[in-house]
């Protein structure tokens, strides 16, 4: 800046009437460079989401938590746009975050094309009413997610009774929820509109179906009690693979016993139960079994509509607690599935940790590991990796039956 000169300048008012702009030509540049920002094709017909997490636990634990979020959004087939963190003092009850914090999120949701709000918390449905009628968008929570999930996962007829049992238990609430809050405004005498009689007969259908699908899931476990069974009578070791979602226990089944069963790289590739049948030296036979991958903080409603198929782990002689070596959560992945084990009271059965995907870490690592948990690794993609793990099997199951044979 030139000696003495002024570091701002005035400038002289002017008439609104005489200002002259052509707005037209303003308003494309900024849609074109509104446009140029926004990271997906116009062609994507995606529900696009910015991830929401407004917690007061500890950062790590928080990080943790939204990366596990974007990798449901990526399994739900959501197009994460963002991820936006808030750590407040305290929750706002209303909007769960402040009303500042609220305010940018809407301008970031407009700005980048969002059609979707994703909350890693789960949601009352008062919160869910205040955020979407103040941001004007669709908003979920974690647990719907892992619903939507499901939902499109489900094959067989017990899984598809259970999620669907799952996702109506969960809805049922939020309806409720509606209904008192009107028939506040609207009820009494000369109050009962067609609206709160709509969401009486939604309430009641809801309620028939559950008792309907209950029903059926009674019938469905008895046709699983009476497979149990027959399984016990041929006096067969059950294995049960067990472990975090996306640890690669449909990967091991597979290369196991040289089957096919459906395999993706996203979080809750396998829903439906699958057993097979291998062969072990000396004319041994075992029954292995790939089971729904676990995960932490799942819905109540769901892990009560899937304890039914979980407790075929009982029958289970060994329970192979898969872990992938890679993940950098896997320690936490550890304690969630114990967690839900001890919530199933499976925390007595006999276990075996077995480390995967040690080719995607170093040897020297993967030997650690080993030790330090008293545990085998393996990589599921390669047979060669599996001579310990069957010894340990072997170990595990036939040893055990001898001694019980000499009590």
């Amino acid at each position: 800046m030139p000696t003495g000169a002024k570091p701002f300048e005035i400038l002289e008012s002017q008439n609104f009437h005489t200002f002259e702009f052509d707005f037209s030509p303003f308003i494309r540049s900024l849609e074109d460079e509104m446009e140029r920002s926004r990271v997906f094709s116009p062609d994507d017909r995606r529900e696009r989401a910015i991830l929401v997490s407004v917690s007061t636990k500890p950062r790590y634990e928080q990080e943790d938590s939204i990366e596990e979020l974007k990798e449901l959004a990526r399994s739900s087939d959501v197009l994460v746009l963002d991820a936006v963190s808030q750590r407040p003092k305290a929750i706002n009850p209303r909007y769960l975050m402040g009303e500042g914090k609220i305010k940018e999120l809407i301008i970031n949701a407009l700005s980048k094309g969002a059609t979707l709000l994703i909350f890693d918390q789960e949601l009352s449905p008062s919160q869910v009413k205040a955020i979407s009628e103040l941001t004007e968008l669709k908003v979920i929570d974690r647990s719907q997610l892992i619903l939507d999930i499901f939902a499109r996962r489900a094959h067989s007829r017990d899984g598809k009774v259970q999620v669907e049992l799952a996702q109506l238990k969960y809805r049922l609430p939020r309806l409720t929820g509606k209904g008192t809050a009107m028939s506040r405004l609207m009820g009494g005498i000369g109050g009962r509109g067609p609206g709160e009689m709509k969401l009486e007969i939604d309430r009641r259908r809801v309620r028939d179906r559950i008792a309907i699908l209950e029903k059926e899931l009674k019938s469905l476990a008895e046709a699983r009690k009476q497979r149990k069974h027959r399984r016990v009578e041929t006096g067969i070791p059950i294995v049960s693979i067990i472990g975090y979602t996306n640890a690669g226990k449909s990967t091991l089944l597979n290369s196991l016993t040289r089957s096919v069963v459906f395999v993706e790289d996203k979080l809750f590739a396998t829903l439906d139960t699958a057993s097979r049948r291998l062969r072990f030296p000396r004319e041994r036979d075992v029954i292995i079994t790939d089971t729904v991958g676990f995960i932490r903080d799942l819905p109540k409603d769901l892990m009560a509509a899937f304890r039914a198929t979980l407790e075929e782990l009982e029958d289970a002689d060994l329970l192979l607690h898969l872990v992938d070596a890679s993940n950098p959560r896997f320690e936490q992945h550890i304690e969630s599935v114990e967690k839900i084990l001890g919530e199933l009271h499976l925390d007595n059965k006999q276990r075996l940790l077995v480390f995967n995907k040690m080719d995607m870490i170093p040897a020297e690592e993967a030997h650690n590991l080993a030790l330090r948990y008293n545990a085998v690794t393996i990589s599921a993609l390669d047979p060669r990796t599996f001579g310990p793990l069957l010894k340990a099997v072997e170990e595990n199951i036939w040893t055990e039956k001898l001694v019980e044979a000499t009590i």
